[in-house]
């Protein structure tokens, strides 16, 4: 069916995490690198970075079970205000902005928010949409942030139980 026939959806999901550490150090871990240190299955590829890590205009490439690989461009990145913003791309299904603050919490803690505005491509995106239920999103965010605070109490990441279904939404998980 021509895109133009198709009524394409847009959704927008958010969470907010506790991490266990200082607003600082928590905002360096939104990274391409440093998640692959915390975030079991991560798998990236740097394509530019001036520094080798997160930075405005930094470009890397992730890869999922099943789908093409995301195009991802970080648009903001503010150590200052602890906000980073990025840009990614799932060619043929979808655009998604993904928004990340990071706000000190009690007892040293990080509250972070983390807002994912989705935008289908293709009838493909809109089935991905149509499984992007909060409850999903929720289980994965929670995950995330278990992964963050484990890693930051042991230096090590905390197993995923399936990590190639990391935040894919064909069907219900």
């Amino acid at each position: 069916m021509p895109i133009s026939n198709l009524k394409l959806k847009r959704i927008t999901r958010s969470y907010c995490q506790t991490i266990n550490a200082d607003p600082l150090s928590v905002h360096r871990l939104i990274c391409p690198v440093k998640e692959a240190e915390w975030l079991d299955g991560w798998d990236y590829t740097l394509i530019y970075s001036e520094s080798g890590f997160a930075e405005e205009g930094c470009v890397f490439i992730s890869r999922s079970k099943g789908e093409a690989d995301t195009i991802w461009l970080i648009t903001k990145k503010d150590d200052i205000k602890k906000e980073t913003e990025f840009a990614r791309v799932t060619p043929g299904s979808r655009l998604a902005r993904v928004h990340i603050t990071v706000q000190a919490g009690k007892n040293n803690t990080s509250s972070v928010k983390i807002t994912y505005t989705i935008t289908a491509l293709s009838e493909e995106g809109n089935r991905f949409i149509d499984h992007f239920t909060q409850d999903n999103f929720d289980k994965d965010m929670q995950f995330w942030e278990a992964t963050m605070n484990h890693f930051i109490e042991t230096g090590k990441p905390l197993p995923h139980p399936n990590p190639k279904e990391w935040l894919r939404y064909k069907e219900e998980i």
